[in-house]
């Protein structure tokens, strides 16, 4: 737990400067094409900043085109961090979070961050709606307690099975009505 406390995402605004030794290698293996390849990479490094409050993440970069993007915690869907031969070499990975709007690109990626697994760990109990300075087994022990509390008495509990298995009994009964009324339906129309 102590890299947990010692990690502080409030303290990330840029990427390392590692990233800049990257992009200059991924444009060097573009051969004669490597000054306009790294002139982009350039100013995407020199433009790129990241903001992680209490309640999400934004992004800004470009100079010409400008993307700011800012995503709550609550519509982070799915995290992914991966590295490529070049970046584990370097130490590097992107993080990309998406979220459910359709799309099969990440909303933000976020690279050159070196401690890239911890931030993972923080985003992930961001997203599930734990807080960072609680840690997991803080957060398990209240939902416990709440569990505790909230539990009915043993006769609400017999009251509750009963109504639950009424409520299970009319489901069952409904679904059974639309299966012989989509039944007659076909009948009516010929299709067996």
């Amino acid at each position: 737990m102590t890299g947990e406390s010692a990690f502080d995402a409030a303290k990330i605004e840029q990427p390392d400067p590692k990233l800049f030794r990257y992009y200059v290698l991924v444009a060097l293996m573009t051969g004669p094409l490597s000054p306009f390849v790294l002139i982009p990479l350039w100013l995407r490094y020199a433009t790129l900043r990241y903001k992680f409050d209490d309640s999400g993440v934004s992004m800004k970069v470009g100079v010409l085109f400008r993307r700011e993007v800012y995503l709550t915690y609550r519509r982070i869907q799915d995290i992914q961090l991966t590295r490529n031969l070049f970046q584990r070499w370097m130490g590097l990975s992107t993080i990309s979070l998406q979220t459910a709007s359709g799309s099969s690109d990440a909303e933000i990626s976020i690279e050159g961050i070196l401690p890239a697994e911890e931030l993972r760990d923080f985003l992930y109990g961001r997203m599930r709606g734990a807080k960072n300075e609680n840690g997991p087994a803080l957060a398990s022990m209240e939902h416990e307690s709440h569990l505790a509390s909230a539990q009915p008495h043993l006769s609400d509990r017999r009251l509750d099975l009963d109504s639950d298995q009424t409520v299970n009994e009319r489901a069952t009964k409904a679904l059974e009505e639309i299966r012989d009324a989509l039944h007659a339906l076909l009948e009516q129309r010929g299709v067996s």
